[in-house]
């Protein structure tokens, strides 16, 4: 798909009207990240290019927080036994925190957002904190080109919508290499229960644990980690 047939705001349409950008320093476990990210992301569905992007395709620019269920999968991602130089792509990778840890654990990341206006800032945050060795892809999951295929995903707060569910199991089992594995977290929401029936009908091995993540000092969420995997 070519940027164009993304019907979503475009980023020149957008970055001037995002306000302050505030830079958060976000700790995942002993380690600190720097992430900017606009400090008034709730004005942003009050802009006519948002309501147009909604009326054609349900958009909302979710990219523009900084979501529990993504310091969730930065911790998980710290915790694994990585073999550097290992490709991942991050799907939806918003403001791109999970992409970020990964790329400090020695991992090749491609970052992937519907939205290129996130896709801005997961580079630029990925720069801010010394990462060089990156790429970035606007992608549909719900249409994946047909030579993406690689090892290892990283998937944050997708299962949102119930819409969204069968795309994204659809979108890891065509993708995701044999032997491969998928570090997906959520909140817990209430789509996570067809995703599960979902997983097993399609028949994808996964595994779960519970996350725990929050702001320091403030309100920690609850959520799952879904370790989903390909016979090799």
């Amino acid at each position: 798909m070519n940027a164009q047939d993304f019907p979503v705001p475009a980023p020149e349409t957008m970055l001037d009207k995002l306000g302050p950008i505030v830079r958060e320093p976000v700790i995942i476990e002993d380690r600190t990240f720097l992430i900017d990210h606009p400090g008034q992301a709730d004005k942003l569905i009050n802009l006519p290019a948002v309501h147009d992007a909604f009326a054609k395709d349900e958009y909302m620019p979710y990219w523009a927080d900084l979501w529990p269920a993504s310091r969730m999968l930065a911790k998980a991602i710290l915790h694994e036994p990585w073999t550097p130089g290992t490709e991942a792509l991050e799907v939806g990778c918003g403001l791109g925190l999970p992409g970020i840890v990964a790329l400090s654990m020695g991992l090749r990341v491609t970052f992937s957002d519907y939205d290129a206006c996130a896709l801005r800032f997961a580079a630029d945050n990925a720069r801010l904190n010394g990462c060089t060795d990156f790429r970035t892809l606007q992608l549909d999951w719900r249409s994946p080109p047909e030579n993406l295929r690689i090892g290892v995903i990283l998937a944050s707060d997708l299962v949102y919508e119930l819409r969204n569910v069968a795309p994204i199991v659809a979108f890891i089992k065509k993708v995701l290499l044999p032997g491969g594995v998928c570090l997906l977290t959520d909140q817990d929401r209430i789509p996570s229960h067809a995703f599960k029936e979902i997983l097993q009908a399609e028949g994808l091995p996964f595994e779960t644990k519970m996350m725990r993540a929050g702001e320091p000092g403030g309100r920690r969420m609850k959520g799952t980690l879904y370790r989903i995997t390909t016979p090799a």
